[in-house]
């Protein structure tokens, strides 16, 4: 858009001088002819010479602030690199416009991209002799002085003019100097800067960029700035695409965003439309009969106001904006102004089966849990009795609940009075989505904490790029995500355990025993015995090689082996893998008894796959500006975690989840994913009480993970058979890959684990203990990590990786 050519302002310069001077010229000529029979003409003219000449000289000051009386204005730069405010734009790696960024919602076309009538419209309307003047309609400006005197009110300003009143904003963001503190003389000093600014912009853009800025910059009301915005708004149409009435509509409005408002006011929109295509009609742009003809159209809406939540995968979105929080404000670059365009590594069609992944099962998972408890209140403490004030608790951190405190003085009977009226307002319903109800405010919140929550998020263990990210049933109703919370990830934290024992020279095929086991530990300042179990309270007695106690995750030979290695040395093993969280040093943490999220957590998991190498999340792979120009680009920085070998063991411990006797992810064949070719592994997790539930599945070249489970601990399954991640989380995962793998667009993923590219020395094939026939396989053995702990008050969030 910027003419950076400086002999073409010159020549613009000139060209404007030579028209006032021609100005100047013809209007001493006219006057001498009016009033040469008269004695007072000369020095009628020499005053009105006198008066241009002062007034330039006023409009110098003005403009360069003479003694700082006038104040700032518009300085040469920015008028040629005007600054003004663009949506950022989010890209999929599939290459989908997938949601914006913005303050103002405004994305900027060329000149080519509008239509012709539209730009007619807009001249005859606002404008008649845009071609003809500088920035300054004096005849205009003439007339409505005129006007003004008779009692008639005119607008005077230029498209130009207004122009810099919306790109500018003369009079609110540049200082008025001391004149401009006077009332009288504020506004004639911001018009004043309006015309200066006006002439420079006539100076450096020519006609047709001077209209493309303006078509850019107007606010057409419904939080749609610029006309591609509005079009899309109104008509849900590119503004190379407008008929004549549309184009008399959206110019019509600008008179008065709110008043002529088609939507708002359609009957004031339709009479300030056929002004519009009369005026047309008497300037030769349309004919008689074309305006009969419009004039009977009605006005014709598609309306869709868009905002930042409008678009594909919200809770993702949200992830990408607090990852650029830092890198933003290191390059001063504001997200929602600045129009950049973001490329990320999502890929919709994934993320569309991921959705559906969790819709279908997490209704599955709801019917049970309302099922399960019936007319029941499901917030129970360790002693599973139903916990007194709950509701009440959780009221009290309300906005509601606080303005009501405010409002009546902390008077109980009113504050609970208010909060106990029902009232008109919108709720999740899994029938309808969102459902308008009449519900009290203590109602809402009994009503609300019934629902069961999840997260899913898919990675290729490669590049570490996230493929789908669902934070929650739902976005509208639950903005907090899932996927970043951090919770007890139970026995999928014993991942760290067994690698750890193999990286420390341990085999898979190496045995311990299932039976019972105590650890001395300080509690309180006091030494008592941890006395861990498995999920059923029960010891089998056997010896188990770490292969099949890992793949029927036994508590008791995760906790022999933490013994064996050092909690040290296992939480070391996690922060080198991708847990990023602190973890607490207790003998409880090998069983998962320390918060961690999801995304850290699949991370993890996704080194393993990776041949023991590392890497962050990634989000997005590259931005550039408005312009195209390279802003940032990813570069993949892999770190070795653990060695080769041990990556490989583990896999294949992983693997193991699904083939072993008792393995606690075997529910994974009941899913259709393994006729693509296509191997697997992984594991299960349940903590305490059965309050989060956890499946992570591996594939050679996609890793993803879910987690089932309350907004709070409080509130979960009573039975492992409901509440096991191999009956809540597990589906997910298959549900999505079902989906993934029947895409022949994405068969990249569909692969078997490779054999080892270097030496193994560890024995990993071990002989595995089977059932006899008539036996059948319990899916729910030792899933879970039985210790006791308080509940926290609070649930603490993990920021999503930083660029």
């Amino acid at each position: 858009m910027i003419n950076s050519k400086s002999s073409e302002w010159v020549s613009r310069g000139k060209s404007i001088f030579q028209f006032v001077l021609t100005r100047c010229k013809a209007g001493y000529v006219k006057g001498k002819t009016i009033f040469q029979q008269s004695p007072w003409y000369k020095k009628i003219l020499l005053s009105g010479a006198a008066f241009i000449v002062l007034f330039f000289i006023y409009l110098v000051m003005v403009d360069i602030n003479f003694l700082w009386l006038f104040g700032k204005s518009p300085s040469l730069s920015s008028i040629s690199n005007p600054n003004q405010s663009v949506a950022s734009v989010i890209y999929s790696a599939d290459g989908k416009a997938i949601g914006k960024y913005f303050r103002e919602n405004r994305t900027p076309v060329e000149y080519e991209e509008i239509s012709p009538i539209l730009i007619k419209t807009l001249i005859a309307t606002e404008d008649e002799r845009f071609y003809e003047h500088f920035g300054i309609d004096f005849q205009g400006l003439f007339a409505a002085v005129k006007d003004m005197t008779q009692g008639r009110a005119r607008g005077a300003s230029t498209i130009t003019q207004q122009l810099v009143k919306n790109m500018f904003k003369v009079r609110s963001q540049y200082s008025r100097g001391v004149l401009g503190q006077i009332p009288g003389l504020r506004l004639l000093i911001a018009k004043s800067k309006e015309w200066i600014t006006a002439v420079k912009i006539e100076m450096f853009y020519d006609k047709k960029e001077i209209l493309t800025m303006y078509l850019n910059t107007v606010d057409f009301g419904s939080n749609a700035y610029g006309i591609k915005t509005a079009c899309k708004t109104y008509f849900k149409i590119s503004p190379k695409d407008l008929t004549i009435e549309q184009s008399a509509t959206l110019v019509g409005l600008l008179k008065a965003t709110t008043t002529y408002n088609p939507r708002v006011n359609p009957k004031n929109s339709l009479k300030r439309r056929n002004v519009v295509l009369e005026n047309m009609k008497s300037q030769g742009i349309i004919t008689a009969a074309q305006l009969d003809s419009i004039k009977q159209i009605p006005v014709k809406l598609n309306y869709n106001v868009e905002s930042n939540y409008d678009g594909e995968a919200l809770y993702f979105r949200e992830a990408v904006a607090r990852s650029l929080e830092k890198w933003c404000k290191d390059n001063e670059i504001d997200l929602y102004s600045d129009g950049l365009k973001i490329y990320t590594t999502l890929d919709t069609r994934m993320q569309k089966y991921a959705e559906e992944a969790v819709d279908k099962q997490m209704r599955v998972v709801q019917q049970n849990f309302n099922n399960h408890w019936g007319k029941e209140n499901p917030w129970r403490d360790e002693n599973h009795q139903e916990i007194v004030g709950f509701v009440e608790d959780i009221a009290k951190k309300t906005q509601l609940y606080k303005y009501l405190v405010q409002k009546y003085n902390n008077q109980a009977d009113s504050v609970n009075y208010y909060m106990n009226e029902p009232r008109r307002l919108k709720v999740f319903d899994y029938k309808t989505g969102v459902k308008d109800t009449t519900f009290s405010a203590m109602d809402s919140i009994r009503y609300m904490e019934r629902f069961m929550h999840t997260g899913f998020v898919a990675m290729e263990p490669q590049t570490g790029f996230v493929k789908a990210w669902v934070g929650d049933i739902n976005f509208e109703t639950w903005k907090y995500d899932k996927v970043l919370s951090k919770r007890q990830p139970g026995s999928t934290f014993k991942l760290f355990v067994y690698t750890t024992a193999i990286e420390k020279g341990m085999s898979p095929c190496d045995t311990r025993p299932d039976n019972y086991i105590s650890w001395d530990v300080m509690d309180k300042g006091e030494m008592v015995k941890w006395v861990p179990r498995n999920a059923n309270g029960e010891y089998t007695g056997e010896n188990l090689s770490l292969k099949a106690a890992f793949a029927r995750s036994i508590n008791t030979i995760a906790v022999k082996l933490t013994q064996e290695v050092g909690v040290e040395e296992v939480i070391k093993t996690a922060h080198a893998m991708g847990i990023k969280t602190p973890l607490n040093n207790i003998p409880s943490v090998g069983l998962g008894s320390s918060d961690v999220s999801l995304l850290e957590l699949v991370n993890s998991y996704c080194t393993v796959v990776n041949d023991g190498k590392t890497h962050d999340p990634v989000l997005v792979t590259r931005i550039e500006d408005h312009d195209g120009n390279l802003l940032y680009q990813h570069k993949q920085v892999d770190k070795q975690a653990i060695s080769y070998e041990t990556a490989f063991l583990m896999t294949q411990l992983l693997r193991a989840g699904l083939t072993e006797y008792n393995a606690t992810s075997q529910n994974l064949w009941t899913y259709d994913i393994f006729r693509q070719n296509t191997e697997f592994g992984g594991k299960t997790g349940t903590s305490s009480n059965h309050s989060d539930a956890w499946f992570v599945g591996v594939s050679p070249n996609l890793v993803g993970g879910a987690w089932v489970g309350g907004e709070h601990r409080s509130i979960h399954f009573r039975t492992g058979k409901l509440g096991e991640g191999s009956k809540t989380a597990l589906p997910i995962f298959g549900l999505f890959m079902e989906k993934v793998l029947a895409d022949n667009n994405l068969e990249k993923y569909r692969a078997k684990f490779p054999k080892p590219t270097q030496t193994i020395n560890k024995q990993y094939e071990c002989m595995s203990v089977r059932p006899a026939e008539n036996d059948s396989i319990d899916f729910l053995n030792s899933d879970s990590l039985f210790i006791e702990e308080e509940e926290p008050e609070y649930i603490e969030t993990t920021p999503p990786p930083a660029l």
